[in-house]
């Protein structure tokens, strides 16, 4: 079994704490360990927080949120319309841009948000959008469930 939504929301701060709730009923309803569900509700966070912030100029009003549990891994994604990630840190050929020899000082004030997804999540994924402006901030976690669960894979 599984299961998917997604949503299309405005490019303000009160988008962030609803996605975040959506994504942990869904969790609790499915049985999702309640450690891994608070892993991927603070990596979304910070992708819509980063979708909000960076997601474009005043015409770009709205940005997507996907979130999917197919067996035992959730894959979460979020695309806005803002500028991208420049080339030079997509040429790196890393998971993310972000460096691994930073320290959280160099980080104190920006770039948090792409190390703590990649710290609390499985395999992270940036790009920028094809065809159109924006970015592409995927990730995925593999899952433990609670004793019971109802999409539990078989």
């Amino acid at each position: 079994m599984s299961i998917w939504w997604s949503l299309h929301l405005r490019r303000e701060a009160a988008s962030v704490p609803l996605a975040r709730r959506l994504l942990l009923g869904t969790m609790e309803t499915a049985g999702v360990d309640p450690d891994i569900s608070y892993d991927l509700s603070v990596a979304l966070s910070e992708a819509c927080a980063n979708a909000v912030e960076h997601g474009g100029d005043a015409s770009a009003e709205d940005y997507r949120v996907t979130a999917r549990i197919d067996g035992d891994t959730c894959r979460i994604e979020v695309i806005d319309s803002g500028p991208g990630f420049a080339d030079k840190l997509r040429a790196r050929g890393r998971r993310t841009p972000t460096r691994p020899h930073q320290s959280a000082s160099d980080r104190a004030e920006h770039g948090r948000g792409l190390f703590l997804i990649e710290s609390l999540t499985d395999h992270v994924r940036v790009r920028n959008r094809s065809g159109s402006p924006g970015a592409v901030v995927s990730f995925d976690k593999i899952l433990k469930w609670r004793e019971g669960a109802l999409l539990r894979a078989v």
